[in-house]
């Protein structure tokens, strides 16, 4: 059974920074295994009073006791921070993230890609000269990418990880899925994704970080041995 306390994750983070197989893992030379301090009770009551609405509970006791972010799968978990009076996170493709629509439900149940279904691209062949196609390509691609990136089909998500290459991992914050790590592969025009562990289920917040860390560790201990 996987645990959902995070009394361990700090100490756990700085026994593995000390292994000289930790520098080997992807993307710790960017978060350093260090967590940001975690939110006081108040401060998350603000943030989900901003949002409207309750964040998952694994996610929600992960920056009470552990912290608002930083070491974490890939580049690190990105932080949540009060901005100008405003709670937002931050961090390459944080953006992404609707925080006026996080309260609404994100619909999906099971992977989908917003470009199935869309025409396929004109082909060369077609075309009288070079200019037409090219104009005719140009106009495609901008259709397509209004229909494949519309804010739309990010509602309810909260986008907390980059794995580089503008693919992303993302937690439902609303719908049926609440509570699951879901995968953004539209930069290898894979659509959206739940995320499975090795025993076929779906991931939510507490396995998905322990899976990284436990994989870290043993990373880094064969480095180290």
């Amino acid at each position: 059974m996987t645990r959902t306390d995070w009394l361990d994750v700090r100490e756990r983070l700085s026994r593995l920074s000390a292994l000289a197989g930790a520098q080997a893992v992807f993307g710790s030379a960017g978060h350093g295994w260090k967590l940001d301090p975690p939110l006081e009770a108040e401060e998350l009551a603000g943030l989900e009073a901003q949002l409207g609405v309750e964040l998952p509970g694994e996610y929600r006791s992960f920056l009470l006791q552990a912290g608002r972010g930083g070491a974490g799968p890939a580049y690190g978990l990105f932080p949540v921070r009060l901005l100008d009076g405003r709670w937002r996170w931050e961090g390459d493709g944080a953006d992404l993230t609707d925080l006026d629509s996080l309260g609404r439900p994100f619909p999906h149940v099971e992977a989908f890609d917003p470009a199935e279904g869309l025409p396929e691209p004109p082909d060369e062949e077609d075309f009288d000269s070079t200019e037409a196609f090219d104009a005719a390509e140009e106009a495609y691609w901008e259709r397509r990418d209004a229909v494949v990136y519309d804010r739309r089909h990010r509602v309810g998500l909260l986008y907390l990880c980059h794995l580089g290459c503008a693919y992303r991992e993302a937690l439902v914050i609303s719908g049926p899925a609440r509570g699951q790590m879901w995968a953004d592969d539209l930069a290898g025009d894979g659509g959206f994704r739940p995320l499975y562990g090795d025993d076929g289920e779906r991931l939510g917040f507490a396995r998905w970080y322990r899976r990284w860390l436990e994989a870290a560790q043993d990373q880094a201990s064969s480095k180290d041995a």
